[in-house]
Order: C-alpha cells, then sequence, then structure tokens
C-alpha cells in the first residue's frame, strides 16, 4: 500500500505521532503539549488518513499501538531527534577538550621557525586535535579547496591576495641572498657587500612556478625595473636550493626567516641584496564560511600567535 506524501513536513504532526504512539492516551497527550483535546483528536484523524491505518485501536485496558503504528514509532523518534540536532545552537570550541582536524595549506618556502611554533603551540593549547599541512604548489587550486571545506586556511604570500577571501597579514620578510660561504665570491668579499653588477651575473637557483597565478616577488620587482638576474636552476622544490647552494657556486634569494634556518645547519653565508626588494609579505587566507566558526577562529589565533614569535 502506498501513501500520498504530506507537501511539507510538519515536525509538530510527527511529535504528536510519537507521542500517541508512547502515551496510548489523547488526553494526556493533549495535557503534554498543552491543547485542546479536540486539537489531539483532529491530528489523529489526519495521522490515520496519512498512514491508512488506524495507529491506536481500543485493547482491554485502553488504547494499543496497531502493528504498523508500532513500526512507526522508531522512525518519528529519529526524525525528532535529528530535527533537534540540527536547530540546536551551536556551542563554542573548547581547545583542551575537543578533537578537530585542522586542514592548512603552505608553500614550502615558508619559515620552518613558523611551522615549529605553531605545532608546539596546537600540542600544548589543543592535545586532541590533528594538524594536516597540505604542500601549496602551481597546480593547487586552493580557492575552490577554501569553498570545499577541504582546507580551513591558506598561508602564503601573493602580489595581490585574491578580493573575495578573508585575509590577514601575518608578517614582513625581508630578502636577503645565500650562497656557500666557501664560493670564490663569499671569499672575495668577506665584508658581505655585494653591487647591483655582482647581484645580476651571479649564477642563480630560483623556485619553479610557486603558486598559480603567481610570478614572484624577486622576477616581478626586476620586470619593473628592467634587470634580469641570471637564473641557471630551477626547482619545483624550494627546500631543495639551500643544498644546492652549499655545494655549488649558486646564489639563492629569499626571506630572511627562511635562510637563517639553514644558514644554523649548512655552510652557507647570508648577504645583503644591493636591490632594494620589497619584503616578503605573508597572509593568511579563510572562506566565508569558516568566517564565524569559533574552531577556526581559535586556529586562526594561534597561526597569527605563532607568526609573530617567530619573528623573535
Amino acid at each position: 500500500m502506498t501513501s500520498k506524501l504530506p507537501d511539507h513536513l510538519d515536525i509538530h504532526l510527527i511529535r504528536i505521532l510519537y507521542l500517541l504512539l508512547v502515551e496510548k492516551n489523547v488526553s494526556r497527550v493533549a495535557l503534554k503539549l498543552n491543547q485542546p483535546q479536540s486539537s489531539i483528536s483532529a491530528s489523529l484523524r489526519k495521522l490515520r488518513e496519512l498512514t491508512g491505518d488506524p495507529l491506536l485501536v481500543r485493547g482491554a485496558r485502553g488504547m494499543l499501538p496497531t502493528e504498523h503504528g508500532e513500526s512507526l514509532l522508531k522512525p518519528a523518534k529519529r526524525i525528532l531527534d535529528e530535527t533537534e540536532r540540527l536547530f540546536a545552537q551551536k556551542t563554542n570550541f573548547v581547545p583542551q577538550d575537543e578533537a578537530r582536524t585542522f586542514h592548512v595549506a603552505a608553500p614550502d618556502y615558508l619559515s620552518a621557525a613558523f611551522f615549529v611554533e605553531l605545532v608546539v603551540r596546537m600540542r600544548r593549547e589543543s592535545p586532541k586535535s590533528r594538524l594536516v599541512i597540505h604542500s601549496l604548489g602551481e597546480d593547487t587550486d586552493y580557492v575552490r579547496l577554501l569553498a570545499d571545506g577541504e582546507l580551513d586556511l591558506v598561508i602564503a604570500n601573493w602580489d595581490a591576495p585574491p578580493a573575495h577571501l578573508h585575509v590577514t597579514k601575518l608578517f614582513d620578510d625581508p630578502i636577503i641572498c645565500l650562497m656557500r660561504a666557501g664560493s670564490a665570491f663569499a671569499k672575495r668579499n668577506a665584508n658581505g657587500q655585494m653591487s647591483v653588477q655582482d647581484y645580476l651575473a651571479l649564477p642563480h637557483a630560483a623556485p619553479w612556478k610557486v603558486l598559480p597565478g603567481y610570478h614572484g616577488t624577486i622576477d616581478s620587482f626586476l620586470d619593473q625595473h628592467s634587470l634580469r638576474r641570471n637564473v641557471v636552476v630551477e626547482s619545483a622544490s624550494f627546500r631543495m636550493l639551500p643544498y644546492m647552494v652549499a655545494h655549488t657556486d649558486l646564489v639563492l634569494t629569499t626571506g630572511r626567516q627562511f635562510a637563517q634556518f639553514y644558514e644554523k645547519s649548512l655552510p652557507l653565508k647570508t648577504f645583503e641584496v644591493p636591490i632594494k626588494f620589497p619584503p616578503l609579505r605573508f597572509y593568511q587566507l579563510w572562506h566565508e564560511r569558516g568566517h564565524q566558526a569559533t574552531e577556526h577562529k581559535w586556529l586562526r589565533a594561534q597561526v597569527s600567535a605563532a607568526a609573530k614569535a617567530s619573528l623573535n
């Protein structure tokens, strides 16, 4: 037997159905819902019409659910429970108690000191949560991933961040040069001085297509001033570049934070760049879908604090 579905799902009618099947008494349901008995009786008639079943019948000790009525008890309860959850007020994220997986994307030239600080903070403040760090490269459609909720946050530097996304600045990283401490140029210029001609002529290692639509702060600036450096090696992996530089005559132009991390562990020397490049300006970006969520606000606060601490 098939029954005609109502045009609109009436949650109040489902609540009456559930209470009638539990209480097995029209008067008690009327008292519980503070409604006239006649109103509950009318609802029972409508329910019988919709289901094509009496639902409640007289027994030796009062009303009893029919077999079909009994089968509707659990589905009615499930609908009411799901509806209550659907419209329940969202509670605030409690970092120490809750387990949340956060997805953050960043390019591999971002300072290791920053990520160390971020992980330390997250492990301390929300030990049950997980952090998944995604790579951010030329083929990453980070705008779609943010919109779909597959990413919570993107951290990088752009000439101009996408206008429709939320953005906050994290830090500026001055641009410097990095080369092998034992290279011929470094030995000749132990005082750390470098001319513009030196800079342009030296063999450079550079990243290859870091982000979609991103030409790069270095080459964009040089193009604007009709200058060209001598790039002889390009790598899709930025973190490989310091190791190449440490064993060759190559020069790497990068942010001070990134360079100082490798200068501590590799035979490298930093030089001030003779061209006044603008600093690498890093941002965090997020979508409107997570803008008001307390767990997202907490994550963004941790990222901002980690960025500030990593500069010290």
